[in-house]
């Protein structure tokens, strides 16, 4: 079996995202041998602490401390640690974009990137566009050589087209692919509930959530 680690995940530490414990998540990763998890909550490592002593239980191979950052100019982002460098790095981030917003929310900017972000890889997560806007190409300069396109497929019929233009994108701006499945939870059965948690965040009813769920 080819080993996969995943690295892209919110627990129900991202409010109204995540629908499984940093826990669950852990354990079924160990169950099905990835050989690393990141937990990458949105703005956010506090689910880590449970996350880690779940991955000394259960055996899991590597687990990564990351964090998922959707920036003022609509950009998104993940950011995995290397070391207790980068993590302290990362946290820093955390608390500046934190204190920049209102409780609950955050907001950072490019400005807040420009020490590089030393000791962390990056993920550029494309949106449903699949383009990175102009303002936002920076990244490929602050972060050569650090910086991958993440590849995240649907189910939704469309995989083709979206994996054709991902790759055309990866020559032209001369970055790599990888996996990763944006995972909200651990098993299907959690599936009412993530689309429940869905319709309150889009503030609509299940039955008018659509292609939001």
């Amino acid at each position: 079996m080819t080993a996969y680690a995943e690295l892209h995940v919110l627990s129900n530490f991202t409010f109204l995202r995540g629908a499984s414990h940093p826990e669950e998540l852990v354990e079924t990763a160990a169950v099905f041998s990835y050989s690393a998890l990141a937990i990458t909550d949105e703005c956010s490592v506090s689910g880590i602490v449970r996350a880690h002593v779940a991955a000394k239980n259960a055996g899991l191979k590597k687990l990564i401390i990351g964090s998922e950052f959707r920036l003022s100019t609509g950009l998104k982002l993940v950011a995995l640690a290397q070391s207790r460098a980068g993590y302290a790095r990362l946290c820093r981030l955390i608390t500046d974009g934190r204190r920049a917003a209102e409780k609950g929310s955050y907001r950072l900017t490019p400005d807040d990137f420009t020490d590089g972000l030393p000791d962390c890889l990056l993920l550029w997560i494309p949106d449903s566009q699949l383009i990175l806007k102009p303002e936002d190409h920076w990244i490929c300069d602050a972060f050569r050589e650090r910086l991958w396109i993440a590849v995240e497929l649907l189910a939704d019929g469309l995989e083709r087209q979206r994996l054709n233009r991902l790759q055309s994108s990866s020559r032209t701006m001369g970055l790599p692919l990888v996996a990763s499945g944006d995972v909200h939870m651990h098993r299907r059965s959690r599936r009412m509930l993530q689309d429940t948690i869905t319709a309150i965040r889009k503030k609509v009813t299940l039955d008018r959530a659509g292609f939001a769920l």
